[in-house]
């Protein structure tokens, strides 16, 4: 069962222009572009065929060919990752059972979270879209709170039913919860982890649909799915200790920072 990964960058995002190409410094003060971590974690997970960077930017072609990844470049008109996913994968001629859109956002994503992702979702016929969920821990969920006390867009959480299938997925923290949490506690709240595994068809029908209300107030893409009554299958994975965030803001720089240099990552 060929797997394809695809790590969709572009350089013009609206909240933070050039985020691919942002240097972040790992210990020991080796410095890499955001993009090339992001292929770096992507090139460690096992069972996948072809890691790919899909962009339609030349500057972020030449610095990913610079490090040695293989770049398919797509059409400006990609509204988001996934569009740029199902693009690539029509510009390498298909032949992948699963693609995975490992987000270039995400340079902290263990390799164990993707090889979950994609067993998930061949042990699930009725899903045709699986994507991660991690339990947050005391730590992150405060990280999620005071990001939306401060105003600022941080990471997205999810809600799903007894047999894992996506109810929602939000920027705000869902469930709601008062308590205050401490290291010892289990939260309720599940932090989405911005993965996604696919099977083809679904790519080719998402490229179809007109983006619903709900994905353009959320700004999520895996909403369509749901808009449309598709199954989206949650996998829940284990931290292991390792850190996990996504840089969304220019804030978040120094707090990944702060988890590389706490886990020893050049």
């Amino acid at each position: 069962m060929p797997v394809l990964v695809v790590i969709p960058a572009r350089f013009a995002s609206t909240r933070y222009p050039g985020k691919p190409l942002v240097a972040l410094t790992g210990a020991g003060g080796t410095s890499k572009s955001l993009i090339q971590r992001s292929w770096e974690a992507a090139s460690s997970v096992s069972g996948v065929d072809r890691v790919v960077v899909a962009t339609d930017d030349d500057r972020i072609r030449d610095a990913a060919q610079a490090f040695g990844a293989e770049v398919v470049m797509t059409s400006q008109s990609c509204a988001n990752g996934t569009e740029r996913c199902a693009e690539a994968l029509e510009n390498l001629g298909g032949g992948y059972d699963i693609v995975v859109n490992l987000q270039g956002d995400a340079p902290l994503t263990p390799h164990w979270f993707v090889e979950d992702l994609v067993k998930g979702l061949q042990n699930d016929p009725m899903a045709e879209v699986a994507t991660p969920v991690l339990r947050c821990d005391a730590r992150a969920l405060n990280g999620l709170l005071e990001d939306r006390k401060a105003g600022r867009v941080g990471g997205t959480t999810a809600v799903f039913s007894k047999d894992r299938h996506a109810l929602y997925f939000s920027k705000e923290v869902v469930p709601f919860t008062s308590k205050t949490y401490t290291d010892e506690d289990e939260t309720p709240v599940f932090h989405h982890v911005g993965v996604y595994a696919y099977r083809p068809s679904a790519l080719a029908a998402y490229s179809k649909w007109d983006s619903g209300p709900l994905e353009g107030l959320e700004g999520l893409e895996q909403l369509r799915f749901l808009e449309r009554g598709r199954p989206v299958l949650c996998v829940e994975v284990e931290a292991r200790g390792r850190q996990f965030w996504e840089l969304n803001n220019p804030e978040d720089v120094p707090r990944i920072e702060a988890m590389m240099a706490e886990m020893g990552m050049q």
